[in-house]
């Protein structure tokens, strides 16, 4: 499991560079995003644009790092892929996180 952080007009973007986040790399996952967030501003976005498969350990995991988030931080996610997406309207984690077509359009978005 491989993430890659840039920063974006003051926005922080968490990249995950594989195509899965599933139960193998679920712990690993958590423990990269807590070191990611430490010292990012108010808005993160994780990037999910190569991801094109995640499972309940995977769902847990992006649910676990939003909650590790510092206070005054928000998680928000950005291209999600169509089986992904389903995967977080299914469980209804639609309405927990924002969620953006893109990273530039989270840029671009007031939250």
């Amino acid at each position: 499991m491989q993430l890659s952080t840039s920063n974006m007009n003051g926005l922080d973007v968490v990249t995950v560079d594989a195509d899965r986040i599933d139960a193998a790399v679920a712990i690993q996952f958590k423990d990269q995003m807590r070191e990611a967030a430490t010292g990012a501003s108010a808005r993160v976005v994780l990037n999910l644009a190569n991801v094109s498969f995640i499972d309940s350990s995977g769902l847990g995991a992006i649910v676990a790092a939003m909650k590790l988030m510092p206070e005054g931080r928000k998680l928000e996610l950005a291209a999600l892929s169509p089986t992904v997406d389903k995967v977080f309207r299914m469980t209804r984690m639609d309405s927990i996180f924002a969620i953006h077509d893109t990273v530039e359009s989270a840029g671009q978005a007031l939250n």
